[in-house]
């Protein structure tokens, strides 16, 4: 059975890292003494060492310990072997290009889909929908695919932010970004605000925080969804 948390942030602006996450992950990892933790995205172009670090700091202080998987000799062992799985957030277009050159897309997918417990921020969120096209990144390295995990039926846009009225900012906004993807894509596009994250239990998805989300289906007007709404049935 299916048991992830896909956040769409790792850090709010009045906390530490994955802080305010700390008690749901306690219980989500509760049967894992160590997780396996994928750097990939590198988030401002930090190493694989230096992050993996930092989420090593957050997870101790819930008695979890974490290696990275660029620690393993054999990705796809570390992998198969893992007791629980985190990928945390960074740039997309690098993550993604990081699992298909290593092969290990499809192998993270059908472990998640039988079971081991995972939990994605922002990048490692974006992934968890059918394809990356709706995150928010600059295209940095070329993917062979924009294909992404598939483990719940709809697509994400981490971070969503709603336009800001008193802004001088002319440049377009997620929901316009969103709108351009539904002129050539019919997959619905959950925008997840700061703070807010899917609990994904079997089949079940259900919406978790204090904020609303904000769906976006194919000529459709955007509607906003309240927490412990249940997006089972969205496709």
């Amino acid at each position: 059975m299916k048991s992830i948390i896909i956040a769409s942030t790792s850090t709010l602006h009045e906390g530490s890292y994955l802080e305010y996450l700390l008690p749901t992950l306690q219980s989500h990892f509760k049967n894992c003494k160590s997780i396996l933790f994928i750097p990939y995205a590198r988030p401002s172009g930090i190493s694989h060492d230096e992050y993996t670090q930092k989420v090593s700091q957050a997870f101790a202080t819930i008695n979890i310990s974490v290696k990275g998987i660029h620690e393993f000799e054999d990705a796809k062992d570390a992998i198969k072997n893992a007791s629980g799985i985190f990928t945390g957030g960074g740039n997309t277009f690098l993550l993604v290009t990081q699992l298909y050159k290593n092969d290990i897309m499809q192998l993270l997918a059908e472990t998640v889909k039988n079971g081991t417990p995972y939990l994605g921020t922002s990048a490692g969120s974006n992934i968890c929908g059918l394809s990356m096209q709706t995150t928010n990144d600059m295209p940095i390295i070329y993917p062979p695919s924009f294909q992404t995990l598939g483990l719940i039926p709809f697509n994400l846009n981490p971070h969503y932010l709603d336009p800001d009225l008193q802004s001088k900012h002319m440049g377009e906004t997620r929901e316009t970004r969103i709108k351009e993807f539904h002129a050539f894509n019919s997959i619905p596009v959950l925008g997840l605000r700061e703070g807010s994250w899917l609990e994904v239990k079997g089949e079940k998805i259900t919406l978790k925080g204090d904020l609303q989300a904000r769906l976006f289906k194919q000529n459709q007007t955007p509607e906003e969804l309240e927490p412990e709404s249940d997006l089972s049935n969205l496709k």
